[in-house]
């Protein structure tokens, strides 16, 4: 049977509420599942409209109800529920209609009944009072049910909204004018969105690859960090293959497109993270699990219980006989009333978010805390996630008659002129150090090579290689060596020992990195990760943690760019890192503001006391309602006589509220715990 890619409840196929896209069909167990899917930020706002009424005019029923003491008190709290119960509470009514139509049992049907129930009591008691047994009215607890309730709908909700944001994000990294080489040799700018194959464009330096293509003139540098992750550019030559997204550095091409649109492969990567997102394995929410047996069983006791009361007082001529069964029903529902079950997760993950964002952790989405402790394998990104994200000096080696200071300030004066990651590190070296650089004239940068020029009249040439620890940098001044820097990406002081905590707690560790397998085995062997896959593009990631879920794993990927990003939404936990970008961060479950891994180990700590504390809420929950229910039932009566159900509305709302206020306190009891993880 297909689940609800929103909310993860079983569907059968006769459904009619489905849509279809990228050739797949997705059902949905109500109308407001498939909204927030197919329009998440219409769905949004819409939810942020009823939320903003369901507070208003909540917390002043709450009071009310407590404080005013006024013979029209129940007309004021009335006309204030209406918008709450018909306008906040909309959502759970066509819910629970398409649950009645499925025969199925989800949280909007247990919130449609127990609030609609508690509702219509309330008005009867209001607008004919004394016409039942002395009661109270319950517009406080359906009002503050539905609030409540609607509160962490819009949560999940504005969190699947952020991700599909991310998808979005990619597709406005492409320009929306190009510039195109006629036959001629003229260049005329257009809208990029009529580019087709076979078109020649121009890319000029620190411009962005529209399309798909290959190099039909020019030689350059590009970043192709989209794609692998690295931050180390590639030299572009005649018949070399260019990527739409990636980004050309300090020459000219003129590429010959070859795919466009839905063709190219950052329309490719964007339509596989949209999928991601929305198509993501959802571990049924615990709620909805035990409202398919709930609602049915609280039900079955409330009518057989009326029918009961109705029957047994009617034969033995007790002229309360219609009172008592209506009492009877309502009791058991309003007792068995989801205020408690539905606070159980929204208060703790609160409580739980809140005192993670001071440790820099931000909870993204709390829907990962059960999946967290499942996890048993951690994937990480290499460049910006093991090591940091820029290159930065590893050693310098003076090899001329020039002091290292000297050398320093010419080659530095120099790259600041160029856009390549080397280039920066060497001119971020040196302003640490407080050196003034010079102007440079007659600045030539030869992609591939280096870059050369003239520095307080001095001939400067820098040029740049590869090594076995990193990027070698040779300087020459005046045509003689200089001085040499090793660059490299240097590992994060942590991730040492945060690999051998993890393999500690039983967790296997794996990298996935576009770079080199060289260079992924190195850096694997210094940390103590057992697994490598190498040069790998974002669609390989995200088939890397497939086939580790295909085995079982529970997969933790943690990851800081626009390629980690389809691997982040198929995980069953994204961890972004804070330096990363804005589409990687979108996608993260999780953010390490403060790029420290030892975070991945306090945030397993804090999913695993947090689902602890709302399987306790649950277990309250559930208690209150295995005790109080038989008593609403009437099991008491034998004892007591047939007068107790004129006091179990009161002891029924008693109830309610107190089963509340234990699940509220126990969950402010976990911020001490979490504020004491070290």
């Amino acid at each position: 049977m297909p689940t609800d890619p929103v909310c993860g409840m079983y569907v059968p196929e006769t459904s009619d509420l489905f849509v279809e896209k990228d050739g797949e069909k997705y059902y949905f167990c109500s109308k407001s599942c498939m909204e927030r899917f197919t329009s998440p930020e219409e769905e949004t706002r819409k939810l942020r409209s009823r939320l903003i009424v369901g507070w208003s005019l909540s917390i002043p029923i709450i009071i009310l109800t407590f404080v005013l003491d006024w013979p029209y008190k129940n007309y004021l709290l009335l006309a204030m529920a209406v918008p709450v119960q018909f306008y906040s509470g909309l959502g759970f009514y066509s819910g629970a209609y398409h649950s009645l139509k499925t025969r199925t049992s989800n949280m909007d049907l247990l919130v449609t009944l127990g609030t609609l129930i508690a509702f219509i009591f309330s008005v009867s008691i209001t607008v004919s009072p004394g016409i039942i047994l002395n009661s109270p009215t319950f517009f406080d607890a359906s009002a503050f049910i539905i609030t409540m309730i609607l509160t962490g709908n819009y949560i999940e909700n504005l969190t699947k909204v952020r991700a599909g944001g991310a998808a979005r994000k990619l597709l406005e990294m492409i320009p929306a004018t190009s510039h195109y080489v006629k036959s001629d040799g003229s260049i005329v700018d257009g809208d990029t969105d009529r580019m087709k194959p076979g078109d020649r464009i121009l890319v000029k330096a620190g411009e962005v690859v529209v399309a798909d293509g290959i190099v039909f003139e020019g030689s350059s540098e590009v970043d192709e960090s989209l794609i692998t992750g690295e931050q180390n550019p590639v030299l572009k030559e005649n018949g070399d293959k260019v990527i739409s997204g990636t980004k050309n550095l300090n020459g000219s091409l003129t590429v010959e497109v070859t795919n466009v649109g839905k063709n190219s492969t950052v329309s490719l990567i964007h339509d596989l993270l949209e999928k991601a997102t929305f198509g993501r394995s959802k571990v049924q929410r615990i709620a909805d699990v035990f409202s398919s047996v709930f609602v049915p069983v609280v039900l079955s006791i409330a009518a057989g219980t009326a029918i009961f009361w109705f029957l047994h007082l009617g034969g033995i001529g007790n002229r309360q006989a219609v009172e008592v069964a209506i009492l009877s029903f309502v009791s058991v529902v309003v007792i068995a009333c989801p205020c408690a079950i539905g606070l159980a997760g929204p208060i703790t993950f609160l409580v739980s978010s809140t005192s993670s964002s001071g440790k820099g952790i931000i909870i993204r989405n709390p829907g990962a805390f059960d999946r967290f402790v499942k996890v048993n394998r951690v994937v990480f990104d290499k460049t910006g996630t093991i090591t940091e994200a820029d290159p930065s000096i590893h050693e310098i080696n003076v090899t001329g008659s020039h002091s290292r200071g000297e050398s320093l300030l010419l080659s530095a004066s120099l790259e600041k002129y160029s856009n390549h990651p080397i280039a920066k590190a060497i001119v971020k070296f040196a302003r640490d150090e407080e050196i003034v650089l010079y102007e440079a004239k007659n600045v030539v940068e030869t992609p591939g090579r280096g870059i050369k020029g003239d520095v307080a009249g001095k001939s400067v040439e820098v040029t740049r290689s590869e090594g076995a620890v990193g990027s070698r940098v040779m300087v020459y001044v005046d045509g003689e060596p200089s001085c040499e820097f090793t660059v490299s990406y240097r590992i994060r002081e942590q991730a040492k020992s945060v690999v051998e905590e993890l393999k500690r707690n039983g967790i296997r560790t794996s990298i996935v990195t576009g770079d080199s397998r060289e260079e992924a085995e190195r850096v694997a062997n210094e940390v103590g990760i057992e697994e490598v896959h190498s040069q790998a593009s974002p669609e390989d990631k995200s088939e890397i943690v497939k086939k580790y879920q295909m085995e079982g794993d529970y997969v933790l990927f943690v990851g800081d760019g626009i390629n980690d990003s389809i691997a982040m939404e198929v995980s069953d936990v994204g961890v972004a890192m804070g330096s990363g970008t804005d589409i990687a961060k979108e996608s993260g479950d999780i953010i390490l503001l403060n790029n420290d891994l030892r975070n991945i180990l306090r945030s397993k700590s804090i999913s695993e006391k947090t689902l602890a504390k709302v399987k306790q809420n649950l277990g309250w929950a559930v208690g209150y309602n295995t005790v109080l229910i038989p008593i609403g039932a009437g099991i008491l009566v034998p004892l007591t006589g047939s007068w107790i159900f004129s006091i179990m509305p009161i002891f029924a709302s008693f109830a309610m509220g107190f089963s509340s206020t234990s699940v509220v306190i126990n969950s402010l009891f976990l911020r001490r715990k979490l504020e004491s993880l070290q």
